[in-house]
C-alpha cells in the first residue's frame, strides 16, 4: 500500500498525465478507492484521468461524502459522463442523498428516457425496494426457444445489470418465472423457454422495506431478485451487491443506535465535530434525566440505608447486574430481529425463554453474591451482626433484578417494533438506565421484607450500626 501511494505521489510530482493515467487504469478498482482515501485532495483528478468505465466503477463504490466532495470539483463534461454511465440504482442512491437543487442540475445531464426513469425511481419511499432496483435486465417470452433467447442476450445483454438470471414475462409484462443462465446454456437451441420454467418464483414488491429484501436474499441465496408491483408486472431487479451495501449501512446504523447515539450518516473522521456532538448529546441528556430518577429512588429509601448502611455497599452490584443482563438481552433480540430470526409475533416465545434464562442467570449470580457475603463475614465484621439477612437480601435481589433486566431488555425492542419504531433505539444504555431505577425498587422492596424487624422504625438506628465502627463502640 505504501509503495503504491509513493508511486502515485512520484507521478503527481512529475506531472506526467499520460503515465499517471496508465498507472491508474492498471490498478484494481478497490486500490483506486484506497488511493482516494489516502490522498483525498487528488480524488477528483483521479476520476478525471480514469477511463469513463473505470471512473464509474470507482465512483459507485465510494462513500457518499466522498462522492459529493468529488462532484463539486469535477468538470462539467466528466459529471455528465458519470451521471449518464452510472447504473440506474446507483444513480438513484446518489440523487436521494444529494440536495434537491443539486439533483435538479445533475438530472438535466440525462437523456429524456433516463431522466424519466430517475424521477420514477426517486418517487418511491426512501427505504423501499423501489429505490434499489434497476430497470436493466433481460426479459424473454415463454414461447421463445433457447436460440432466440441467446440471440437476444447477445444483442442486449451488455446493458443488463446481470445476465445470471433471465426473466420470463407474458405479453402484458407480468412476471411468470425466472431462469438461471446455466439452464439455458445446457439445453439444445430448439428447447422452448416454457419447458425450462419450474414456477418456483421469488419476487420482491416494489414497496417492500429494504430490510425485508435483505432477509429474503439471505434466506434464498440469490444473486438477483425481480421487483414487481401489485399487479405482478415486472418493474426491475435488485442485485446482491446493492443488498450487501444496504445491509452494511443498516448494520452500522444499528450499532451506533445500540451504543446510545443517532446514526452518523458519515464516516466518523469526516463528520463535523459540532454535528458529532449534536448526534450524541440528545441521548446523553435523556439518559442523564433517567438516571436522576435513581437518586430520587435512593432518597425514598433513605431511612433503610441509614438503618443498615451495609445495604448501600451492594447498590453498584445490584444496579450493574440488572443493567448488564438487560443490555445482553436487548442486543441479542435486536440482532435476531435484524437477521429475521425473531418477529413481533414471537414475543411470547421470547418471554418464556427469558423468564427461564433470567431466573437461571439471576440464581447463579445470587448464589455467588450470597456466598461472597457469607465467606467475607467469617473473618470480618464489615457487614455487622445481621450479615446473614443481608446475604439473603442480596441473593434474592440479584435473582429479581437480573430476571427483570432480561425481560425488559428482550421485550422493549419487540414493543418498539410493534409501535412502528426502530428496535435499535432500545439501546444498551437506555435499557441499563431503565433497569437501574427499577432495580433499586426491587432491591429495597426485598430488603424491607427480609429485614422487616430490623428496618422497623422502633429499633434505634445506633443499635444497627456495625460494631466494628469506633463511634458505635463508644456509644455502647
Amino acid at each position: 500500500m505504501e509503495e503504491m501511494v509513493e508511486q502515485i505521489e512520484l507521478l503527481l510530482g512529475q506531472n506526467n498525465e499520460e503515465q499517471l493515467q496508465e498507472y491508474l487504469n492498471n490498478l484494481n478498482i478497490s486500490d483506486v478507492e484506497v488511493l482516494i482515501g489516502e490522498l483525498p485532495e487528488y480524488g477528483p483528478r483521479f476520476i478525471e484521468i480514469l477511463s469513463i468505465n473505470r471512473a464509474v466503477n470507482v465512483f459507485r463504490i465510494l462513500d457518499f461524502p466522498v462522492q459529493e466532495r468529488i462532484l463539486k470539483k469535477l468538470s462539467g463534461t466528466k459529471i455528465a459522463e458519470l451521471i449518464n454511465e452510472l447504473p440506474p440504482d446507483d444513480r438513484t442512491s446518489l440523487f436521494s442523498e444529494l440536495h434537491g437543487d443539486t439533483v435538479k442540475v445533475l438530472i438535466q445531464h440525462l437523456p429524456p428516457n433516463d431522466r424519466k426513469e430517475a424521477l420514477r425511481l426517486l418517487g418511491y419511499q426512501e427505504d423501499s425496494v423501489g429505490r434499489l432496483m434497476t430497470p436493466d435486465y433481460i426479459a424473454v417470452k415463454k414461447t421463445w426457444n433457447v436460440e432466440r433467447v441467446l440471440y437476444y442476450i447477445r444483442e442486449f445483454g451488455k446493458n443488463s445489470e446481470t445476465i445470471d438470471v433471465i426473466y420470463v414475462i407474458d405479453s402484458n409484462g407480468v412476471l411468470l418465472d425466472d431462469i438461471r443462465i446455466r439452464e439455458i446454456l445446457l439445453v439444445s437451441p430448439e428447447t422452448k423457454v416454457s419447458a425450462l420454467m419450474d414456477n418456483r418464483l421469488i419476487a420482491l414488491n416494489v414497496n417492500d422495506p429494504q430490510q425485508e429484501a435483505i432477509n429474503i436474499f439471505r434466506m434464498n441465496n440469490r444473486v438477483a431478485l425481480p421487483v414487481t408491483d401489485e399487479q405482478n408486472i415486472l418493474l426491475g431487479i435488485v442485485t446482491v451487491d446493492d443488498i450487501l451495501w444496504i445491509a452494511n449501512e443498516e448494520y452500522t446504523e444499528d450499532i451506533q443506535k445500540i451504543g446510545g447515539t443517532e446514526a452518523l450518516d458519515e464516516p466518523y473522521l469526516d463528520i463535523n465535530l459540532f454535528r458529532l456532538v449534536k448526534k450524541r448529546v440528545g441521548w446523553l441528556i435523556v439518559l442523564f434525566l433517567g438516571e436522576m430518577l435513581t437518586a430520587t429512588a435512593m432518597g425514598y429509601f433513605g431511612d433503610e440505608i441509614a438503618r443498615v448502611v451495609a445495604l448501600a455497599f451492594f447498590l453498584p452490584l445490584i444496579i450493574s447486574s440488572g443493567g448488564n443482563s438487560g443490555s445482553q438481552a436487548s442486543t441479542l433480540i435486536i440482532q435476531a430481529m435484524a437477521l429475521g430470526e425473531v418477529t413481533v409475533a414471537d414475543w411470547w416465545r421470547v418471554m418464556r425463554r427469558e423468564l427461564v434464562s433470567g431466573l437461571m442467570l439471576g440464581a447463579i449470580l445470587g448464589i455467588i453474591g450470597f456466598f461472597r457475603i457469607t465467606i467475607w463475614s467469617s473473618f470480618s465484621t464489615i457487614y455487622g451482626p445481621h450479615w446473614l439477612l443481608i446475604a439473603i437480601t442480596v441473593g434474592l435481589a440479584l435473582i429479581g433484578v437480573v430476571l427483570w433486566g432480561s425481560l425488559a431488555g428482550s421485550m422493549l425492542p419487540l414493543a418498539l417494533k410493534r409501535l412502528g419504531a426502530d428496535p435499535a433505539t432500545s439501546s444498551a444504555p437506555f435499557v441499563a438506565t431503565l433497569v437501574d431505577v427499577t432495580g433499586l425498587i426491587i432491591y429495597f422492596t426485598i430488603a424491607s421484607v427480609v429485614m422487616h424487624t430490623i428496618l422497623h422504625p422502633s429499633v434505634p438506628i445506633h443499635a444497627l450500626v456495625p460494631l466494628h465502627n469506633p463511634a458505635a463502640k463508644m456509644a455502647h
